[in-house]
């Protein structure tokens, strides 16, 4: 730990009388730390929990936006609308985003930060759920870092008489000042008891540009995004439950301004050259599921799914000297998996199949300056006309060793086919193609040992496997990667596999809870970019190599106390170190440096207040060390990183929010109350100065 700042998180928070009622009355569970439903302190991981009324209270902008509370990750944002998340030093797709349990990964995801994340609108969401360092046991290729599960908001029919109709509506709305932005959502619940309720959403969200502290308006951060779902729930008998869902999400001419000559300049960063870089992306996602519970027989529980995912991207770029291009894709993701849930002599076994295939088309065009076309190129961002398939089987059993220790063992076969139909030779320009596939078994092992039989205080530990196969990014990228780099295909190489241990512990009453986590993760194999010392379209070539071995490890603390009626206090602390091999440059086969992007020391200290019954007032604030831990790389990455390092900053909140009725709820905000000047660590831009945010939420 080169650096240590105490850290400062005043924050208040306050739920409706009857809303915090249920809370104490039930314990929180998980459904996909280990795919049953247990109790948090029966869970031999380290899990956190985003709420519904989490989400109402912060109104965020973004899914990524969701963790920025959570001082264990770090929200890296490499333009307005696109965030991605660190977890445990890992982002991008060494993190596994699944939306009620389907696999948001595919094979396009490109290495480091991506926008991918938000593509799912966190006012669509009911719950969200972060188990960190799990491994690939249970869902596969890519959670080393973290599994995030986005549960989608469903409706409840068994909560109302037979054949009784009902129906609700919803309106929510937050507006901005130093983001110039308004956002707006409808939502609709029609049913009837004791069969079938259907939920309806949209969402239409207008971005302007960030008034940044110091630098005014950061021209072109603005964009438009607009989102639309629908989740019918039915219910077949009692324990049996059909759910059809669709959603659909779409950003428009949402720029990476770091890349261009629009970028501004903050602590000695670089300014890009390209006159303009913006893009759109938009995915769709339709699927059906049945769940059976409290079953008699073999199976005591069955979960079925059949999805199919689609994501289109677009990117329109006007180079320094006028030239300019159009490239993207258009990728369908078809999945299925069958889980089933045994109690047997031996413990409770989970264990089930998934299938996921993902195919994607590719194109690039060279226009002139009038937008016509005067080439079209072999490939996209990746290879054309190409084919990804993941299979695997998996189990694992739950013995309960004795009345307070539990021991969960798991183990995973997948196997991994990559088809890249046509990718294009950076340098003699001919088209090639490449056929590849992998095997893997990972294998976990973990307990939880409760104290007592009150399941207060718990101990958790254990070691699991993880690995990620190379995808049509690693393979056959050619396409921008950092600043002033282009990566072009890297078709030889073999999955990355890590190995994760952790020991942690967790204690939780009505007055006073607290965890602790330490954590270790080992890397072999590691694809990495490494340079060759060509230039290719002025830029500075990058190919991919499995050339990296290292460590990532850290601490992460959290706690809170319940003072009395009105007052409660909470904290949180977390740090990350690890190094890894990298190769800095073509004449330098490789050296060990720190970990791309490390989170800088960081934590939360609270204090909250309830005003009365219906009111609540929130202080906050969130501070970060500086971040100069860097490796070659980030050094050289001058449009994001200032020299030196990303500065540390302590950012002040107040916050106010009145419940009016069960049905109104309004929230006032004053964000970076000292118009401080900050950039989150990577970022490719600042984060607004001093902000209103006017938040409310209705019912009817």
């Amino acid at each position: 730990m080169r650096y240590f700042i105490p850290i400062l998180y005043i924050c208040t928070y306050q739920l409706s009388a009857e809303i915090l009622e249920n809370a104490e009355e039930l314990e929180p569970i998980t459904v996909t730390a280990t795919r049953f439903n247990e109790l948090v302190n029966d869970v031999p991981h380290d899990v956190h929990f985003i709420d519904e009324i989490d989400i109402l209270e912060d109104m965020p902008r973004s899914l990524p936006e969701t963790f920025r509370s959570n001082s264990g990750v770090l929200v890296q944002k490499t333009a307005n609308g696109k965030g991605s998340p660190f977890i445990r030093g890992f982002t991008g797709f060494r993190n596994l985003l699944l939306i009620d349990g389907i696999r948001l990964n595919h094979a396009a995801f490109r290495e480091g930060p991506n926008q991918y994340w938000a593509t799912v609108d966190p006012l669509s969401v009911s719950r969200i759920e972060l188990i960190k360092g799990q491994g690939s046991v249970l869902y596969g290729s890519d959670a080393i870092g973290g599994t995030v599960n986005v549960i989608t908001k469903g409706s409840d029919p068994l909560a109302y008489g037979k054949d009784q109709l009902f129906s609700e509506g919803r309106i929510l709305y937050r507006g901005s000042s130093a983001e110039q932005s308004h956002s707006g959502r409808a939502e609709a619940t029609v049913g009837l008891g004791q069969s079938t309720g259907v939920v309806l959403g949209y969402t239409d969200r207008s971005i302007g540009n960030i008034r940044a502290s110091g630098l005014g308006e950061l021209p072109h951060t603005g964009f438009d995004e607009m989102g639309f779902d629908l989740r019918m729930d039915h219910y077949f008998s009692e324990n049996v439950k059909g759910t059809f869902a669709y959603q659909q999400f779409d950003q428009n001419d949402l720029w990476r301004v770091h890349k261009t000559i629009h970028g501004r300049s903050w602590e000695g960063t670089s300014v890009g050259k390209e006159l303009r870089r913006s893009g759109d992306q938009s995915r769709r996602l339709a699927y059906a599921q049945i769940k059976a519970d409290d079953l008699n027989g073999p199976f005591q529980k069955i979960h079925a799914n059949l999805s199919w995912h689609n994501h289109e991207e677009s990117r329109y770029r006007i180079k320094s000297s006028g030239k300019a291009d159009s490239q993207g894709f258009d990728l369908d993701s078809f999945g299925t998996w069958l889980q089933l849930e045994s109690k047997t002599g031996i413990g409770k076994l989970s264990y089930g199949a998934s299938y996921y295939r993902d195919q994607a088309d590719t194109f690039r065009y060279d226009l002139d300056q009038g937008g016509n076309v005067i080439k079209e190129r072999i490939q996209g961002p990746f290879g054309d006309d190409s084919i990804y398939e993941q299979f695997g089987l998996f189990i694992q059993d739950q013995i309960n060793v004795t009345d307070h220790f539990d021991i969960n063992f798991g183990s995973r076969f997948t196997h991994v086919m990559a088809d890249i139909g046509k990718f294009e030779d950076p340098v003699s320009k001919n088209s090639g193609s490449m056929k590849d596939d992998w095997d893997n078994l990972s294998s976990s092992l973990r307990g939880v040992y409760k104290v007592s039989s009150s399941g207060k205080l718990n101990f958790f530990g254990g070691a699991s496997q993880g690995f990620r196969a190379p995808n049509f990014s690693d393979l056959s990228r050619l396409d921008s990667a950092r600043s002033n780099e282009i990566e072009t295909p890297s078709p030889d190489l073999d999955p990355e596999k890590f190995l994760s241990y952790e020991l942690g512990s967790r204690y939780d009453d009505n007055r006073f809870s607290a965890g602790i986590s330490v954590f270790y993760t080992d890397i072999r194999d590691m694809i990495v970019r490494t340079p060759t010392g060509r230039i290719i379209e002025d830029e500075l070539e990058v190919i991919k190599k499995n050339g990296s071995e290292g460590y990532v490890y850290g601490i992460e603390l959290d706690a809170s106390f319940k003072i009395n009626d009105r007052f409660s206090a909470f904290g949180s602390f977390a740090f990350n170190d690890g190094m890894a091999d990298t190769f800095p440059n073509s004449s330098v086969s490789s050296r060990s440096e720190p970990i791309s992007r490390l989170l800088a020391p960081s934590g939360v200290l609270g204090l909250r207040c309830n005003l009365s019954d219906s009111q609540w007032l929130e202080l906050s604030s969130f501070i970060s060390a500086k971040q100069d831990n860097l490796n070659t790389r980030d050094r050289g990455d001058t449009q994001r990183i200032p020299p030196g390092g990303t500065p540390g900053y302590a950012v002040f909140n107040l916050r106010y929010g009145y419940q009016l009725s069960e049905e109104l709820l309004l929230t006032l905000a004053l964000e970076n109350v000292t118009d401080e000047e900050y950039r989150i660590h990577g970022s490719g831009q600042n984060e607004p100065g001093i902000n209103f945010v006017f938040g409310a939420s209705m019912t009817f």
